[in-house]
């Protein structure tokens, strides 16, 4: 069996974050989808697609996206069901996102530079300015004389 979603949209509004009582990170938000066609009146419709994600990836997503950011999902579908203030049982179908990827530099959306995807498992993005300096093959231009012994595969 298979539960695989992979969304490519624009959040509709600024990601929710919050935090349980145990201190986890969720971030709920909505992805508008483009349809890939049009309808009678030659007009594209949208789909709004509510989303969750978890941990590290909770909290990125909300400190670097904002409402008209492209961003890529990869998660799978999950229902839930509660009840409300009044008593009466709510269904709700969501992505819970495994993978959130930023499709975007935030220089076109937020006024600054760079892009990047994020994991559970992983942290915000670095200056790579000071990388350079370090780096001894940056900026080189040369070719690098290797072997086929010398390759891992």
């Amino acid at each position: 069996m298979m539960n695989r979603v992979v969304l490519v949209g624009r959040l509709t509004k600024d990601p929710d974050l919050r935090y349980t009582p145990n201190g986890v990170a969720v971030a709920n938000f909505t992805v508008a989808c483009n349809r890939p066609f049009s309808n009678q009146q030659g007009n594209r419709e949208a789909d709004f697609i509510n989303c969750v994600v978890w941990r590290r990836a909770a909290e990125n997503l909300a400190n670097y996206m904002k409402k008209g950011s492209m961003i890529g999902v990869d998660g799978r579908i999950q229902t839930r069901s509660f009840d409300n203030q009044e008593g009466r049982r709510v269904f709700v179908t969501e992505v819970v996102a495994e993978s959130v990827q930023f499709l975007e530099t935030r220089g076109s959306s937020q006024g600054d530079r760079g892009s990047s995807g994020f994991r559970a498992d992983q942290n915000p993005p670095q200056d790579n300015n000071n990388r350079r300096e370090e780096d001894p093959f940056a900026d080189n231009g040369e070719p690098i004389d290797l072997s086929d012994d010398d390759l891992p595969f």
